[in-house]
């Protein structure tokens, strides 16, 4: 029973550092997707709507953010 046990937890162990690596390379890929897609758009001359769109928003937190008072 005991080398069952040895054998079950590694093979737990495998699986779960398996799926999270998987899982990991999942997310980066993802990630690299959309940092290029957004470096691209930045390079472009006319900017796309949602470029404004987005730019509008942050602006405008930023200036909420600023006018936020200071304790």
């Amino acid at each position: 029973m005991e080398n069952f046990t040895s054998a079950a937890l590694i093979g737990l162990c495998v699986g779960f550092l398996w799926g999270i690596g998987c899982s990991l390379a999942i997310l980066y890929s993802i990630f690299l997707g959309g940092y290029r897609r957004a470096v691209k758009d930045s390079l472009l001359e006319t900017k796309p709507q949602r470029y404004h769109d987005v730019l509008k928003k942050i602006l405008a937190k930023k200036a909420k953010k600023a006018r936020a008072p200071k304790v």
